[in-house]
């Protein structure tokens, strides 16, 4: 566990400055999305949060503001094995299943792949750093639900996962229960596992980090007992460190969708356009094979992706 954990503790230590990518320097005179976007549609009931804008390939202000700068712009993480990590096998270039999702929008945007500024920023930071353009998009295992979509816009849904306990081998937690009392149990600032444990501790002590993989270290360092956080993320993270293992079943069911700014309409269809394309193909399909590269070996069973829901207008 000891070299598990400094391995880990080195990607989480990792300074954000270098996160920015092999692609080319952050965006100088970026402008502020507010200023260059078409609106949106409201987020008004919200009852069904995955239906999203219907696609469209239409250039509007903001893909006009995408194609002028040259660079898609996109918010990911660099600590989360399997879906935004740097691999080391690769230079210690970003990669994994969000990644990929990434390079497919900056295609179909810009005819080019590698045509992406890549910002790493923590999970707390994913919804500001849209609203304040210092992003274009969000991909980061980022779950659709009512109250986001009261500050940013979402595509339809590119994953499905679910909230689950993640401790030591030997822990007496048996999962998202009574078990947790007096246990103290860590999750990420913003994360919709947060928001869960404070509306249900089960007398848990909970502890807050910026970062999901900074749960894993201090599971690893005995700071706490267990951590909740979405399955797909924590079967990477059991993949890391064979010492711990998820317990007790998923309960909640949760979708995970590319954020974007509310008044970014057009670019929110366009990414609707690019997933529709990434999901056809049935087995063969760009979402298929990535799911086979980055995700089966620790999360198996998947045999095709959430079906996308749209909504009127």
């Amino acid at each position: 566990m000891a070299a598990a954990c400094a391995v880990t503790a080195a990607a989480v230590l990792l300074p954000l400055a270098q996160a920015a990518p092999e692609s080319g320097r952050a965006g100088a005179g970026h402008q502020p999305l507010s200023q260059a976007v078409a609106p949106a549609a409201p987020a008004d009931t919200c009852q069904d949060p995955e239906a999203s804008l219907r696609p469209s390939d239409v250039d509007g202000a903001t893909i006009a503001r995408i194609k002028a700068a040259g660079k898609l712009v996109a918010g990911v993480d660099q600590n989360s094995f399997r879906w935004g990590y740097r691999n080391q096998s690769a230079e210690g270039r970003l990669d994994g299943f969000d990644i990929d999702l990434v390079k497919a929008i900056a295609k179909d945007i810009l005819g080019d792949e590698n045509a992406v500024i890549y910002r790493a920023i923590p999970t707390s930071q994913r919804v500001p750093a849209l609203q304040e353009g210092r992003v274009d998009i969000v991909v980061r295992t980022m779950t659709i639900n009512c109250k986001r979509l009261e500050d940013v816009a979402f595509s339809t849904a590119y994953f499905e996962a679910g909230q689950q306990v993640l401790v030591p081998k030997m822990s007496p937690i048996t999962g998202y229960d009574g078990s947790l009392k007096d246990r103290r149990i860590c999750t990420a600032a913003g994360s919709t596992a947060e928001a869960a444990l404070r509306s249900q501790s089960y007398g848990s002590v909970s502890v807050s980090v910026p970062n999901q993989l900074d749960c894993l270290v201090r599971l690893q360092l005995g700071e706490v007992d267990g951590i909740i956080t979405d399955n797909a993320l924590a079967a990477g993270q059991a993949a890391q460190d064979p010492s711990v293992r998820l317990v007790g079943s998923p309960f909640t069911q949760e979708f995970y969708g590319v954020a974007m700014n509310k008044d970014a309409g057009d670019l929110v269809r366009r990414v609707n356009k690019v997933l529709e394309n990434y999901r056809a193909g049935g087995p063969e399909s760009p979402w298929m094979k990535a799911y086979r590269k980055h995700l089966e070996p620790v999360l198996p069973g998947v045999t095709a992706p959430p079906a996308p829901k749209y909504r009127e207008g």
